[in-house]
This record gives C-alpha cells, structure tokens and sequence, in this order.
C-alpha cells in the first residue's frame, strides 16, 4: 500500500530515507545479511522474540519488483529448490480391521522432528500414500504427529499457519483488521488429518483429535516460543461430514467460499468446505482481540472512536455507517445505498427494495455475498456512533435479550438450526442482542450483537450441560454481551453502564466475572434461583423477606389475555446480600450484591402474582434508589417492543437469501432500521417540541407538510418534531381517536414507508435528484 511518505510492505513502513539507506549499505551484502541488517533496524521480531529474517527477506524482494528499491545482484546463486517427488502409488488396500478403542491398546502421539528423520519420513510416505491431498507441502510454522499404537502407525496429523483471512471465522471472533493481523499466529490450522482406512475402529478418531489438543500448545510454545489458543480446519463437503470433529466437541461456524489459497482468479473451483474450530483457553476471544500497546506490525493503530459526526440535520445512514470499513469504497456505497432503501421500504421484500431494479438487486446478493461484509464488519461503525451517544449520558442501561428468527419457509438457506426444543422442528438463527437505553427508555443504538445457528446433533444434550464448562454452554453470550460493554468504558468515563437482563441472565459465572474484572459494567438481572447466601436464613427470597418492608406501591396492571386491567399493591424489600458459589463449583468465589423484592399482597383468586427479585451490583442504600432500580428495570421491555419492530416491521423473517452468513449481513442493516424507527417512536414523546428537523431532512419534511396539508407552499419554520411524528403517523392509519393513544413503532414504519415515496417526488417536482448518483459499477463481480 503506497503512501506519500513511503510503503507499506509486510505490515513494515519503509520510508525514503530508509529505501536509500537499504541501497547505500546493501552494497557488498548477501542478501540474508541484508535482511538480518533490515530487522535490527525495524526491530522486525516475531511473536517468539526471533528475527523475522524470511519476512524481511520477502519485503526485499517485494520491494525490487515494485520498483522501490534497486539492490546489487545476490552474490550467489539462489539454491536448488527443493522438489518433492511425485506421489507415489496408492498402497496395497489391506484388510478392515474391527476393534474397540480398548482393544487396540494405548494410543499415544509421536512429534515429527523438524528437517530430515526417519519419523519424518514415514510420515510423509504414510500420507502421500493414503492421504487425498498428500504430504503438502504445508505453509509456515508447522508440527507433525505420527498416531502410534502396539500395532504399528495408525495414521497421522498436522498442523500449520492459519488462512490469513477467513470471513465467517473473523465474524465469529469479531475481529478487527489490526486485532487480526497482531494475533493471527495465536490461531493454528489443522492441515491434515489421516486414520488408515483399513481400521475400522469407533472413537479412534475423536480419541485422537482430543489426545492431540491436550499436548499441541505445549508442543508449540516449545519450538516457535508462544502457544495457539485457537485451532481451525477444514472438511470438504462432498467426501465428510465431520462426524469426528463434532463428537471431539469442536464447533462448526460456517462454510468457505471454495476457493483455497491460491485462487487468485476467484474462480472458487474447489468446493466449499465446513470450517471447525476448537478453543484451547476458555479465554480466546479476549486474546485474539486484544491490541498490544505497540503492535508488532506497524500500521497506525485506530483511533477508538472516529471524529464526531456532522451536526443534524443530516443523512441518518451516513452517521450510522458513513465510518465503516470494508476495504473498498464501493463497498461502502453499496452499503450506504442499501441502508436508505430499506429505511424507505421497511416492509418490502429484497426486489422492492431495490426498487424493481433487476441490477441493484444483483448488486445487493453481491454485496451481501461478500466475504468483507459480515455482520460485525457491518455493524462496527453503528456501535461507534452508539457509543458517541452514550457518552454524552450519566447512566445507561444495556438491556440484553436472546430472539429466534424463524426461516423454516426457506428450507434451501444453508447453515441454520432448530430454535425449538426437536431438532427436526423449526429452523433459523438466534440472535442475542444489547441495546443501549437511558434511564428514561429512549434507545441510542446496538452495542454488541451475536448471531448463531445451533448444531443439530447437539440436540438432547441439556442433561449433560453441568458437565460442560461455562464457556461452552450457550448461556456463555450473557457474559460476551457484558463483555462488549466493558470495552466501552475508556470512551464513556463519565458513564454507568448497566448491564439489564432478564432470568435467564441469573447465572453465577456473570456476577463471578462482573466482580473479578475490572471495569466490567455494573449487573441488573432478575433472579430465577433461590440462590445459597451467607447468613441466618441461608437462601435468597428467606434473607430478602426477612427485610422490613419499606415502601408500599400501587401500580395498574395492564389487560392481558383473558384477564381484565387491574390495580395491584406492591411491598418493596431490600437489602445487601452475599451469594454462595453453587455446590458443584466451589472454586468460584462469594458475590457481594444488593436485592430488591417487590411483591404483591391481597392477588385476586385466580390470577398470577406478581413478583420480582431484582439482584443487582449496583448499590442499594435507601427506598429512593431501590425504586430507581425498579424502574430501570422496566425499561427491559422495550428491547422485547424492539424486536417486534424488527420482525413485524422489517420482517425480517421474509427475507430469501442462500445462507446464514448472507442472512446476517442483511439482518445488520434490517436492525439498525428498526432501531432508527424505535428511535423516533421516543425522541417524540420525550422531546416533542423541538424542531422536526432533529430527525428528517429539509426534502423530508417538507413533503410530510405539503402531502398533510395540501398545499404546495412550506411553511417558513418546520413543525415540531410531535407535530410531524403524528403526520406520519397518520399516514402509516393512525386515527388519533381519544383512545388509540399515542401512535407506536408498528404505525410509524407504515408512514415512514409512504413518505419515502412522497419525499422522492417531491425532490423530482422541486428539480432536485432524491438520491446521490452514484459511481459507476464495477466490472468485477465481487462488487456491487
């Protein structure tokens, strides 16, 4: 990547004093001289502390053919490169061998030195015989393993550098492009793996994929001075499924593109196949994304949140993806492009969207088809501008929930799982979700999104999930999403971040975690569990109920289903209290937390009490902050209003696309559109007499105006933003009856959808384009 200043080759910057420098010292050395000259100047070292002399050595190279840099001639001849020989025939099939895993004798797993040995070389023999892909060769740091048992070699792994890039394994891990390029070494692929074809012996292979991860960081760290905490491989489709992988707890995350490294073409002629990864720390995510101080590669490290915004009025789809970074800025157009289409038709199918044109709906498959457009690569410059909105708050609640989209009526898309209780039953993604709020409800926008489909041969597993650890279990996305959080307290000091969920968020290891890390955000959960506690009555609801009560409240309760509204009255109780670990993990700590019970007295018969427990790290030292508690954890509904929006409003649900990973790039921009609709739903009860111009445009509101009163001529001064919210709301078929109340999300998307239309002719009869024209599309199919 060329630059004013110099190039970047290698993750290096060579400046122009540095190129002279190399072609006025360079003179009379060889050219591994030259490179170990060139690392001490950049102090080029690995993640093992070693010269980089191979990568020094490459840059020169890449330096010279790019015309850089002019180096003398290498003093001697480059050597012979090594040929490896031809494979040779197939070996003589022998006879099935069927055994149990017992009787076959103690497995074990022998390391194939580094350079020429015997071990070495039956390895080799072993796999270019019976192995579809041969013996390699392998790319980079690299370890082989013989399968040795008293009968002879069984077969054979190994294991080399990771794919340098790979989109839905970098989604998975939400990688960014620094975080990538500083850890990629930490991730090791599993490039082969062989069990002799004539053994027919159950759970030998699991047996061996198991055996080996248990050694494989320690054999690492031994021979490259750092270990890997997560391994990657591939299954080709047509000739496996996996079984092994799965059964040896591995996880399934995705399918490749079926281009294979060499693919330069992008021709994808080898086939897709399954990516499997398995984690070797249970704390692999926080490793792989972690960015050291001064990175190892030098590039400019990225600012934590972009420049601000320009003020509004502005174009809502540029402050909330205007600062993404896709690699390419049709990308970004595209994206921009996609973004306003589905803002203006919330409701319509992909085609609609597009507006009936066969190209740019060509253009969006690509762009969602893309490897660079992964949901998270999407969504990253949403959660900046949440985060520049939540730092100008005191208090902000992350309120987080799990919802299942249903794509059953879509049984050709790939990758997607059951989100019911039978395997066999409906089939789709889960997506776990936290919205920011403040205290009074209004949403500022997505802070962490995750996004899965379940395996369905895990299915019945739920008895042995206390055998599991926690890091495995799918309840493990309460504490990611906390996670997600925490990160965002350097850019928000002057900000409490609360972290909301509901009773399935009652789970120790959170509380563990949120106590143990510094700056994790604080806890707001609802318990579920009549938890062990320190103290005389020994169990959560005792201690609390033993509290004198010291508020009584009188709330309406709203009709639901067959039972009529009512007035119920509410006792609070509060109270400090120490959680015991549960008995099956006694080495997770005590958990210091406050409670808060409000419970109803004299419920009519048959109908349900209410009742909530409310734990919490926040601390609760009076009535006056125990009913602030109370009421922040009122505003958990509305991620549930939220959802409604995005499946009712987007429907999402309806959208055909051919896998998970292109159903999850369109979903990022399907929930941001529901937040901005949400979003107008409170900005106009909360601050209903400022100027409409907050949310629409000049052309936007304009139109509301002229179509509303029918007269052509705007007023000089726009309407307040509930004036105009009401007008769309009116168009969306609200009637603005005494009882109909104030319009809601499912209204307002309606009108939104009729004032797009209404906003580009209006821009058509003032002479004026509704839209930036944009560039000219490109000849290569991978963009849009």
């Amino acid at each position: 990547m060329s630059q004013a200043c110099g190039v970047i080759v290698a993750g290096q910057h060579f400046s122009p004093d540095l190129l002279q420098r190399l072609e006025r010292e360079g003179v009379g050395l060889s050219r591994r001289q030259q490179a170990r000259l060139l690392c001490q100047w950049l102090d080029w070292k690995g993640p093992s502390g070693r010269w980089q002399e191979m990568s020094a050595r490459k840059a020169l190279a890449a330096l010279q053919r790019s015309g850089h840099l002019h180096l003398p001639p290498p003093l001697a001849p480059p050597p012979r490169r090594h040929v490896v020989p031809a494979r040779t025939a197939v070996a003589t099939p022998q006879p099935p061998w069927h055994c149990s895993l017992d009787q076959l004798g103690p497995v074990t797993l022998e390391l194939v030195p580094p350079g020429g040995s015997t071990l070495g070389r039956t390895w080799r023999e072993l796999f270019e015989q019976e192995h579809y892909l041969g013996a390699g060769p392998l790319c980079g740091a690299q370890l082989r393993y013989l399968i040795a048992s008293p009968h002879g070699y069984l077969g054979g792994l190994a294991f080399s550098a990771a794919a340098r890039r790979l989109a839905p394994r970098d989604q998975w891990l939400g990688w960014s492009d620094v975080a990538r390029a500083e850890n990629l070494h930490r991730v090791v692929n599993q490039s082969r793996f062989l069990i002799r074809a004539h053994l027919q012996v159950p759970n030998l292979a699991s047996h061996s994929l198991t055996q080996v991860l248990q050694r494989l960081p320690a054999d690492w760290q031994a021979r490259y001075g750092y270990g890997p905490v997560l391994v990657e491989t591939f299954v080709e489709r047509a000739r496996f499924a996996g079984v092994s992988y799965a059964a040896a707890n591995w996880q399934a995350i995705g399918l490749t593109q079926g281009r294979g490294r060499q693919d330069t073409t992008h021709q994808a002629q080898r086939g897709q196949k399954i990516i499997w990864v398995k984690s070797l720390q249970p704390d692999f995510r926080a490793v792989l994304r972690a960015v050291p101080s001064r990175p190892r590669l030098a590039r400019p490290a990225p600012a934590v949140l972009p420049p601000p915004p320009p003020p509004l009025p502005g174009d809502w789809a540029e402050n909330e993806f205007g600062a993404v970074t896709l690699g390419d800025r049709r990308l970004r157009t595209r994206l921009l492009t996609l973004a306003r289409d589905f803002y203006a038709r919330p409701t319509a199918s992909l085609a609609e969207c597009c507006g009936g044109s066969w190209a740019k709906y060509r253009a969006a498959g690509r762009f969602f088809d893309h490897p660079c457009t992964g949901l998270n690569a999407l969504l990253a410059a949403h959660y900046q501008a949440t985060a520049r909105r939540v730092a100008q708050e005191s208090v902000v609640l992350a309120v987080q929930d799990t919802t299942s989209l249903n794509y059953s009526a879509h049984p050709a898309t790939a990758l997607l799982g059951p989100i019911g209780t039978e395997p066999d039953g409906a089939q789709g993604l889960l997506v776990h979700d936290t919205m920011a709020f403040t205290v009074e409800g209004k949403p500022l926008g997505l802070l962490d999104v995750q996004c899965w489909g379940r395996d369905p041969d895990a299915a019945g597993q739920k008895h042995q999930r206390r055998q599991r650890p926690f890091e495995q279990k799918e309840s493990v996305k309460w504490r990611r999403s906390a996670q997600a959080v925490a990160a965002l307290s350097p850019a928000c000091p002057q900000t409490l971040l609360v972290s909301v969920g509901d009773r399935e968020a009652d789970i120790y290891e959170l509380f563990d975690w949120a106590q143990a890390k510094p700056g994790a955000p604080k806890l707001l959960v609802r318990a579920t569990q009549d938890r062990r506690v320190t103290g005389e009555q020994g169990h959560l609801w005792a201690q609390v109920q033993a509290q004198i009560v010291e508020v009584g409240l009188v709330v309406r309760v709203p009709r639901r289903g067959t039972q009529p509204a009512r007035t119920a009255r509410l006792e609070v109780r509060y109270g400090a209290v120490e959680l015991r670990p549960p008995a099956r993990q006694p080495h997770l700590g005590l958990v210091q937390a406050w409670a808060v019970l409000a419970q109803e007295v004299g419920t009519p018969p048959g109908v349900e009490s209410i009742e909530w427990m409310l734990l919490t790290t926040v601390p609760v030292t009076n009535v006056e902050q125990a009913l602030e508690r109370l009421r922040w954890y009122v505003q958990r509904w509305n991620i549930e209003v939220y959802h409604r929006t995005l499946k009712s409003g987007c429907r999402v649900e309806d959208r055909q696309l051919g896998g998970a990973d292109q159903l999850e790039s369109c979903l990022a921009i399907d929930m941001v559109v529901a937040w901005r609709v949400l979003y107008l739903t409170k900005l106009g009860r909360e601050t209903p007499a400022v100027p409409c111009t907050v949310y629409f445009e000049e052309h936007e509101w304009k139109a509301l105006v002229a179509f509303t009163t029918q007269c052509a001529e705007p007023p000089p001064e726009p309407p307040s933003l509930w004036v105009a919210m009401l007008m769309v709301a009116t168009l969306g078929g609200w009637l603005g009856r005494k009882s109909d109340g104030p319009p809601g999300a499912q209204v307002l998307w309606r009108g939104l959808q009729r004032l797009a239309d209404l906003a580009a002719m209006y821009q058509v009869l003032a002479g004026r384009p509704s839209v930036p024209r944009a560039p000219p599309v490109s000849s290569n199919p991978d963009y849009g």
